[in-house]
């Protein structure tokens, strides 16, 4: 039996704990149905999707490394990311652990069409909702310049008054501390000690060193906030002095473990093989004063497993090798129509199953039931302490799922055309050509004269083998 571990997650005050309760449901309902066993849960709570600086959720893809489940199970994909480029990276570091993302209330087909299909639709949905965001844009821009909140995770040290952030002291006084201790040279596993000495927690759990970094790089804390270009200087209350704050910037600038946020991505991890001797490439890297180097080196070479010979090549150069290759075939008319087919086909398919409605519709008709049984009860003398507070919970949910329906069958009307899609391909061939490797490339073998690029299926195939996808040949490598 295959087993799993629910990712739940909630993003603003518009939601609350019963958001999660909801997910959790149709997450063990879905596991149930699919005779899966849910070993463990991760929740993060008014954390957004946008990036991946939620505690529970680092601390999901960190356990994921012992194996010990097949599935991280979520609500919906939106869950799990809602940023598209760490959403590939972050499946590909549960992919080499073995593990793979489930979607409760989304019918993705398991298959390398449905992988693929389920990237380019994901890229579409926010591609053409970017008109719709930059309204709403507009208008959080004017609340803000009003210095209101617009809902979100307030950072440590803040707190919310009448819709308006103040400086939460107790807090604060710790933010202060972490600050100075910082600037006088102390460790960041020293500070840790120190909290966790005095019992302070960050959102009821012990400090850790993500937590510490996102302090000390969090510029709203010196009272300055950057929104949409504009530098907002009365929406958050100073907290840090501004020389004291400075300082600390210049150090973990300096420090290349307060970088954590540009650790180096290597777009061809696990993917790029030695054509010589067959094992995987490794990441590697040098460090001078003024520049760092990064390369990929062979496995057999590196850790002397065999007599391979194979040089390294630079990280730039081999990735934008196939860049361009991904580039130049999606480029070809041929393989934009199979996509274009594929896309077309696959949304009809998941207007007429659509899940995610059925599912909202089958709640919907068992919260309508559970009020009416509260209010019979009523009727027959059977009130206890908590009944008005369930009926809270229950008519609160019920306005959630009216506008979560609404907002499904709209987008039975919202297909994309085949001149929607084309147009979508135009924008990630020339804005976001490095997030194709991640859903594109099937693996990379690289001898010293030449290296040899194998397509997913998806792609239109050529050749005997239709197993290997498109098969690209470049010379061009030193």
């Amino acid at each position: 039996m295959k087993t799993a571990v629910v990712y739940a997650r909630y993003s603003s005050d518009n939601q609350t704990e019963q958001s999660i309760e909801g997910q959790l449901r149709v997450c063990r309902e879905y596991a149930q149905r699919n005779n899966i066993v849910i070993l463990d849960t991760y929740i993060d709570r008014a954390m957004t999707g946008t990036n991946d600086n939620r505690p529970d959720f680092q601390r999901m893809l960190r356990d994921s490394a012992a194996r010990r489940w097949d599935y991280v199970l979520v609500y919906k994909l939106d869950r799990f990311s809602r940023n598209k480029y760490e959403t590939a990276i972050h499946k590909k570091t549960l992919h080499d652990n073995g593990v793979k993302v489930l979607s409760a209330m989304e019918n993705i087909p398991d298959t390398p069409e449905g992988i693929i299909l389920e990237s380019l639709l994901e890229g579409m949905n926010q591609y053409y909702s970017a008109e719709l965001s930059q309204k709403i844009k507009r208008g959080m821009r004017e609340t803000r310049l009003k210095g209101h909140f617009q809902g979100g995770c307030l950072p440590y040290g803040y707190k919310l008054d009448n819709h308006r952030i103040i400086i939460d002291e107790k807090a604060a006084e710790y933010v202060r501390f972490i600050y100075t201790e910082y600037s006088k040279g102390v460790f960041v596993r020293d500070i840790i000690s120190r909290l966790n000495d005095m019992g302070v927690t960050h959102l009821g759990k012990p400090f850790n060193g993500d937590t510490i970094y996102n302090i000390l790089r969090n510029k709203k804390y010196s009272g300055i906030y950057f929104y949409g270009g504009d530098e907002l200087t009365g929406m958050y209350p100073q907290i840090v002095p501004t020389e004291l704050y400075e300082k600390v910037r210049a150090i973990v600038n300096k420090n290349k473990h307060g970088k954590r946020s540009l650790k180096m991505i290597y777009l061809l991890r696990g993917k790029l093989f030695c054509g010589y001797c067959g094992m995987p490439m490794n990441a590697d890297s040098s460090y001078g004063k003024y520049k760092n180097k990064y390369y990929y080196k062979c496995r057999g070479r590196k850790n002397k497993l065999n007599d391979c010979t194979k040089t390294t090549i630079r990280k730039e150069k081999i990735e934008q090798i196939v860049l361009d290759a991904i580039i130049e075939k999606m480029q070809d008319p041929q393989t934009i129509s199979y996509l274009v087919k594929g896309i077309l086909s696959e949304q009809e398919r998941q207007k007429s199953e659509n899940i995610s409605l059925s599912n909202l519709l089958k709640e919907q008709a068992q919260n309508e039931t559970a009020l009416k049984n509260i209010m019979i009860a009523i009727e027959s003398g059977i009130i206890t302490n908590t009944t008005g507070k369930r009926i809270k919970e229950l008519e609160k949910r019920q306005d959630e799922l009216e506008q979560l329906i609404a907002t499904e069958k709209s987008k039975q009307n919202l297909l994309l055309s085949e001149k929607q899609i084309r147009e979508y391909y135009e924008q990630a061939l020339r804005l976001e050509p490095q997030m194709l490797i991640n859903y594109l490339v099937q693996k990379v073998v690289l001898y010293d004269d030449k290296v040899e690029i194998y397509f997913n299926s998806p792609l239109k195939r050529t050749g005997p083998d239709e197993s290997q996808g498109f098969l690209f040949s470049s010379n061009n490598l030193y």
